[in-house]
């Protein structure tokens, strides 16, 4: 039944009366509402994707008017297919392939670049090694193509940025509880309570003890979201927040390979000792948010950052292939990480008519530094330190218990600081209704140093880099925009998280990564996007070995990604939603690295042809369907392209029904054919073995 609401002037703000609040609060409406429209509220459900962000260009855009590829995954679509990780979310977007991260951590391969660090929160660097949750996610933003103009480093192939809920000043609140058929469980918590007009509160909460199909593997995590808004006046906003997130896993490295292929009819074995084999993080973030709209088009914003990250995991794993013997290698090591992230944007959006030209600038500055320590140390399986640093074992009794293991060889101990300052500058230019331009340049003094307690050596970097980006949208007809674009990014030769920095690299310039892209992006019915962008990835500056000196690297080394990518998402009909995309990628070595000598080799986990489809459609006000299927033709697991990961389909299905009283139930059906696959890999021989036939239920309270 359509209700009509009188917001108040605490709500005007998510209804666009300042418009890159309205963007980032889940764009609620229109940017010009005033703050005593009347809004009607029909009860849809919330649709896929979204229809304007501000990840992309830092002010609030259009998402058809963004020149590069991006994927959005809704808080709905991510409770409808019941999406528990970033793993099983990327499934879902064209060109992404999650790694398993060593099982410690999220991972993920975009248009052929692996990182372990571009993510971000609500547009700010959230780059620390663990596992993320979506319990407290209003969407999930994946940007691919290189844009340091935006982002700063890294990024080679693209970020992943989760937008977090915050108060909308006014009363909601859902309980949920999910198990699913391996006996794990799940509660999440969303209370979201108005003090006053101008005073709001949020609290996201989430509690799970999950299980595995695999045996002797689990997991128990928690966190918990408050967050304040804070409305002065009709033109500012303030918004704090704080999370917790605890998280204790077994560390399962998946299966060894055999004959160059995974190894088959063990799915469900553990290959080390699970008892020794764990990882454990806490994670502490605390933000903070100011937008205030000026005279004259004005808006000034800041955001600030910062994280507290302790992170620890060790494992006994499988390091090598299976022998003819029927034997496979096992191997340890520990790994602790303490990092302390303190990062500050401040924007100044000018929403003006230059010249009868409308345009929107953009000026802004980055401040940001981080501190921490990382070791390693070798396992050693037995008492005594000249013992054997591996185990050998028969693959029918790989699971093993060893009565000590020391973690006694100290292969890494290093203390790293690095402190960033940036400055950048966008315009939008609006000439005509059918034409934009938007061009980009930032600025970036990166400085990194580098304590290497191991060998009482210091090393420091210093990198001066400017990032351009340009891109040229048409817009023939006002629901269907074509564009065409080119990005840069760079990633510090110390790697993505610090550790790789030393004598013979400290000297190296930054690796380069340049995306050249065309793209359309049509509105063919109302509510509905369909997306297609072809690109040219090029990664220079990658390391090789000199032949003449083993001990210095030359940077001649490159790789290009080159592919296409076709996505469905948001609403055919008020009742059926749909996500939906289609990959065609190849990506290889074209000049030798230290990794690919030959300097022709294949990237792995970059299968030719990828697709996804997910749809839910409601049958009638009480009860809706879901169907989806994942396929994905071979990938290597590894760049010596000696391990094959076969292609493989997995169908999904789901059914939802609302009972009275705000209940709502659904039940998931994952892999409903019972495919034997295996999804993804870290190396070959730490490979994941995909879940058979899962079923997922849960039940929600809404008041």
């Amino acid at each position: 039944m359509t209700r009509l609401l009188k917001l108040p002037l605490a709500a005007a703000f998510l209804c666009g009366a300042v418009p890159a609040l309205a963007a980032d609060a889940g764009d609620a409406a229109d940017a010009g509402a005033d703050a005593q429209s009347d809004i009607v509220v029909t009860g849809q459900r919330p649709e896929y994707g979204a229809r304007s962000t501000s990840t992309a260009t830092k002010t609030n855009t259009d998402v058809k008017d963004v020149p590069q590829a991006l994927t959005v995954i809704s808080e709905s679509q991510i409770e409808d297919q019941q999406l528990r990780s970033i793993s099983d979310l990327l499934l879902f977007v064209p060109g992404a392939t999650p790694a398993t991260g060593e099982s410690n951590r999220d991972q993920i391969v975009l248009r052929g670049n692996n990182t372990t660090a571009d993510f971000f929160v609500d547009g700010i660097r959230d780059d620390v090694q663990y596992f993320r949750d979506f319990y407290n996610i209003e969407r999930v933003e994946v940007l691919r193509g290189p844009n340091a103009m935006i982002f700063g480093r890294g990024g080679g192939g693209g970020i992943v940025n989760r937008v977090l809920k915050r108060s909308t000043l006014n009363p909601y609140r859902e309980l949920r509880a999910a198990a699913d058929g391996f006996g794990g469980f799940r509660f999440t918590a969303d209370v979201d309570q108005p003090l006053s007009s101008r005073v709001g509160l949020r609290l996201d909460a989430m509690y799970e003890d999950g299980d595995s199909f695999r045996r002797h593997v689990d997991l128990k995590r928690y966190g918990i979201n408050p967050t304040a808004a804070l409305l002065i006046g009709p033109n500012s906003r303030i918004d704090i927040g704080y999370e917790y997130l605890r998280d204790r896993r077994t560390a399962d490295r998946g299966v060894p390979s055999r004959a160059g292929r995974p190894l088959e009819g063990f799915d469900r074995t553990f290959f080390g000792d699970p008892d020794k084999s764990f990882s454990r993080a806490n994670v502490h973030l605390a933000s903070f948010a100011l937008e205030h709209r000026l005279a004259g088009g004005l808006t000034l914003r800041n955001r600030t950052l910062y994280g507290d990250y302790d992170k620890y995991y060790q494992n006994i794993y499988p390091n090598g292939a299976v022998t003819p013997a029927g034997t496979v290698r096992l191997s340890a090591y520990s790994d602790a990480t303490t990092r302390r992230n303190l990062f500050s944007q401040t924007d100044l959006i000018w929403d003006a008519q230059l010249g009868g030209i409308s345009q929107t600038l953009l000026f802004g500055f980055e401040l940001g530094r981080q501190s921490g320590n990382n070791h390693r140390h070798t396992g050693v399986f037995a008492a005594s330190g000249t013992s054997p640093t591996f185990l050998d074992v028969p693959i029918t009794q790989a699971t093993v218990n060893v009565p000590i293991v020391r973690f006694a060889t100290k292969v890494a101990d290093n203390d790293i600081k690095a402190t960033v300052a940036a400055i950048y500058v966008q315009d939008q230019i609006r000439p005509a209704d059918w034409l934009e331009i938007v061009a980009g340049l930032r600025f970036d003094r990166l400085r990194m140093e580098i304590d290497n307690l191991n060998s009482a050596q210091e090393f420091a970097r210093t990198d001066e880099l400017w990032s351009p980006r340009l891109g040229l949208v048409l817009k023939p007809l006002r629901k269907l925009s074509a564009y065409a674009s080119y990005s840069r990014s760079y990633l510090p030769q110390s790697g993505d998280q610090f550790n790789s920095l030393a004598a013979n690299t400290q000297t190296l310039k930054p690796e380069r990564f340049d995306n050249y892209e065309l793209g359309a992006k049509w509105e063919p019915i109302e509510g509905l996007l369909a997306t297609a962008a072809i690109y040219q990835l090029d990664r220079t500056n990658t390391r090789l070995t000199d032949p003449l000196d083993p001990t210095r690297f030359v940077l001649t080394g490159k790789q290009r990604s080159r592919g296409l990518e076709l996505g469905l998402e948001r609403s055919v009909t008020n009742r059926w939603q749909i996500s939906a995309g289609y990959a065609l990628q190849k990506a290889r070595v074209t000049r030798a690295t230290s990794a690919c000598p030959s300097g022709d080799c294949e990237v792995p986990l970059v299968p030719r042809h990828s697709f996804s489809l997910w749809n839910r459609y409601d049958v009638t006000r009480q009860v809706g369907i879901g169907l989806g299927a994942i396929a994905r033709s071979k990938s290597y697991a590894s760049i010596s392209n000696a391990v094959v990961l076969p292609g493989y389909t997995r169908l999904d299905a789901a059914l939802f029904y609302k009972l009275p009283h705000g209940i709502q139930a659904q039940v998931n059906f994952e892999n409903l054919l019972g495919a034997d696959y295996f999804p993804t890999a870290h190396n070959d021989n730490n490979i994941a073995s995909g879940a058979p036939r899962t079923v997922k239920a849960s039940l929600g309270y809404r008041f």
